[in-house]
């Protein structure tokens, strides 16, 4: 076996050249010796072009395989992109965690929720410390962010300092945490910076990022002038926006009531680490009824469109507890993550069909983003001034302008995608080999290769459907009685071409050789081609065939 040269290497298996599912791996390699530390382990969420799952992950296996190397996990934040994949993934890594107050809290409840409470070590690590991780020497840097303490990292080894950035903004009046630790990044630019691996989410859009404090007053002016039931929906884990939301209804005399098992969790988590200690308990959805429409505002989860979502039931008016309809109206204190346009559009079509008023960012000042805009970027590169810059955390379009970006402002950019190495020190910084990667979806409690059968399967038959043939022969193989064809989601029982097709295929298993119909296997394999034939003629689709045969 060749030994690994020492040095310092970087390998995105999540986050890069797409959005979410951030899963990020630093190899240290001494005397021959190989060490691992993972940077977040994240969700991403499907697409139009992934209908068949909802919750996607990165694949772990390669770090699995070298689970024994791996010192540690560390999370930035508390962002389902960031930790939503710890309690899925970590019996493959099987290392300790750490975290902030905040994201350790978060990160209990879902470990308890899969019961891995107990197996799960978490070194809680307050904001701003310095710290070891097996032979990586780490420092939290705080940062700007839509979720409580959000932090870089400083990543000190014998082969110099990498700045990893999270995901961060410039915010002059952040309003939930500090400010982005500019003295500090800059001691970190004077120490020295090899490299530094930075979001790339806003890098196309020009500009200061706005304040979350602008948000705030928008929202305030805003919900003072609405009448009937108000309901705010937004990410889950922005606890600076909940708390914005909460104060705005405060100032327009509304109790604030949340909906949504995340909220809910968000609430616990936040208060058990110090944060909304001026705000009263929230309402839940059992007090609706007890107050008047014109006292009461909804913070309600869903945003994204999410089809199990409090808002999306609500809109298509199944939630248990909650209803809206002619005069309340829904505000939308957040983005569109990119591909959830359409389930967006639906729940919001939805709503105005039941008489809700909705209104966006487009309507009034009541989402800002939590991720850095050109200029934000422009000014970290010259207060750190890295040698060289990995865009990550985004699409291939963010990616290539974040390099544009950096290169202006005196940065060599290397772009990556998921699975490529990078070396860093010593030697050339290029890309040295590569590792397999791939999604998983969830699926129910189990996690799916998305190149597997079961949902290359579950694709076939979303867009063409399902025949199944069942037919029952004697001890010669000769068909009893008449096949039945049943194909859900393509014809209807009583559907003439259903009539034909079995027609077409009891003929078809007439003529199959003698030879044939002695062994099941080869019978049923007949069979379906002989199914096939007779669907596709009129049809024009390839359905997924099944035939269950019946021996009497």
């Amino acid at each position: 076996m060749t030994r690994t040269p020492d040095g310092l290497s970087f390998l995105p298996l999540g986050g890069t050249g797409e959005i979410g599912m951030n899963f990020n791996l630093y190899r240290l390699t001494q005397n021959g010796h190989e060490t691992w530390l993972a940077i977040d382990c994240g969700i991403g969420f499907s697409g139009n072009d992934t209908p068949e799952a909802e919750v996607l992950m990165p694949d772990p296996a390669f770090i699995a395989e070298r689970a024994a190397q791996l010192c540690g996990l560390v999370i930035t934040h508390a962002h389902e992109d960031h930790l939503g994949a710890v309690a899925h993934l970590w019996p493959y890594l099987r290392c300790p965690v750490y975290a902030t107050p905040f994201a350790a809290a978060v990160l209990r409840r879902k470990l308890g929720e899969a019961h891995l409470a107990h197996q799960v070590k978490i070194h809680v690590v307050r904001p701003s410390t310095r710290f070891e991780v097996g032979p990586f020497d780490l420092q939290f840097v705080s940062v700007t962010h839509s979720v409580a303490e959000a932090q870089a990292i400083a990543i000190r080894t014998p082969h110099g300092m990498v700045v990893h950035t999270g995901d961060w903004k410039l915010d002059e009046q952040p309003l939930v945490g500090p400010l982005t630790d500019l003295d500090t990044f800059r001691a970190l630019g004077d120490e020295g910076v090899l490299a530094m691996v930075c979001d790339s989410t806003n890098a196309l859009k020009e500009g200061k990022s706005q304040s979350e404090a602008e948000v705030r007053t928008g929202l305030t002016d805003l919900i003072a002038t609405l009448e009937g039931r108000v309901a705010v929906t937004c990410f889950a884990s922005n606890v600076a926006r909940v708390e914005s939301i909460a104060k705005a209804a405060q100032a327009s005399g509304r109790a604030v009531m949340i909906v949504g098992r995340s909220l809910r969790n968000l609430e616990v988590a936040a208060r058990e680490c110090g944060y909304f200690s001026d705000l009263p308990p929230f309402l839940t959805e059992q007090d609706a009824r007890d107050v008047e429409d014109d006292n009461l505002l909804m913070i309600i989860t869903g945003s994204q469109g999410e089809p199990r979502s409090a808002l999306s039931r609500i809109a298509s008016d199944t939630h248990p507890n909650i209803s809206l309809g002619q005069g309340d109206t829904v505000i939308y204190s957040s983005r569109m993550i990119p591909g959830n346009e359409q389930a967006v559009m639906a729940v919001q079509d939805n709503l105005t069909r039941r008489g809700v008023t909705v209104l966006t960012d487009k309507d009034a000042m009541v989402h800002t983003s939590g991720h850095a805009t050109r200029d934000d970027i422009r000014r970290l590169y010259e207060i750190v001034r890295p040698t060289y810059s990995v865009p990550t955390h985004g699409e291939w379009r963010h990616l290539t302008a974040h390099a544009a970006l950096a290169r202006e402002v005196g940065a060599i950019p290397v772009l990556l995608e998921d699975g490529d190495l990078l070396n860093l020190s010593p030697g050339e910084v290029k890309v040295i080999d590569t590792a397999p990667t791939g999604r998983l979806a969830l699926d129910g409690g189990r996690l799916l290769p998305m190149t597997g059968g079961v949902l290359a399967a579950r694709r076939k038959m979303l867009f063409n459907g399902m025949v199944i043939a069942s037919f029952a022969v004697d001890d010669e193989g000769y068909v009893i009685g008449e096949p039945k064809i049943s194909a859900p989601g393509l014809l209807e029982a009583d559907d003439p071409e259903s009539v034909r097709i079995s027609e077409e295929f009891a003929d078809a298993i007439d003529v199959i050789p003698d030879e044939l119909r002695q062994d099941d296997t080869a019978f049923r394999d007949a069979a379906k081609t002989a199914l096939r034939r007779a669907l596709g003629r009129k049809l024009q689709k390839r359905p997924l065939v099944d035939v269950h045969l019946l021996r009497v």
